[in-house]
């Protein structure tokens, strides 16, 4: 084989174009590539660290604003309760107002009604004396035969209605 032959005469020769390209690539990749991906992955990592900072900083102003607005909405809700109680107070002094005045009409009705059963009752008494009192004339004219006067009849009547 003339290749293996040749190989102790191109030997230093290869080792020489082989170091001369890796001192080409080592130049153009080493010297100006790798810096350029490493500032391109050191900028990323900047920009996911300000990122996150930023997503953190935004986080923690909406727990700020979610925790305001918690806070003012349990104000509304006590204002709120605050005058809903107030209004049932207002009603209920108002309702109380409106029973108080009902129950006094109630109750002069109630004493006007009371006063005209009284009369009712003491004109009835009246008259059933009258008719008893006639009746006892004409029972004791009819019986005994003796005319008794309305006074004295209404005198027995009204011993009678006592005992009663």
């Amino acid at each position: 084989m003339p290749q293996i032959a040749q190989l102790a005469e191109t030997y230093s020769s290869q080792i020489f174009w082989l170091l001369v390209f890796f001192g080409i690539v080592f130049v153009f990749i080493g010297r100006g590539m790798v810096p350029k991906v490493m500032d391109t992955v050191a900028q990323r990592d900047q920009q996911i660290a300000a990122d996150l900072a930023a997503a953190t900083a935004a986080r923690a102003k909406a727990d700020d604003e979610e925790e305001a607005w918690r806070v003012r909405e349990n104000e509304n809700r006590a204002a709120a309760q605050a005058i809903v109680a107030k209004a049932k107070a207002d009603a209920a002094v108002k309702n109380e107002k409106k029973l108080g005045a009902a129950q006094k009409r109630l109750d002069t009705k109630l004493a006007k009604a009371e006063q005209d059963i009284s009369e009712a009752r003491n004109a009835a008494l009246a008259e059933v004396e009258g008719v008893a009192a006639e009746a006892a004339q004409d029972i004791v004219q009819r019986l005994a035969g003796v005319k008794v006067t309305a006074a004295v009849a209404k005198n027995a009547v009204k011993k009678a209605m006592a005992n009663v």
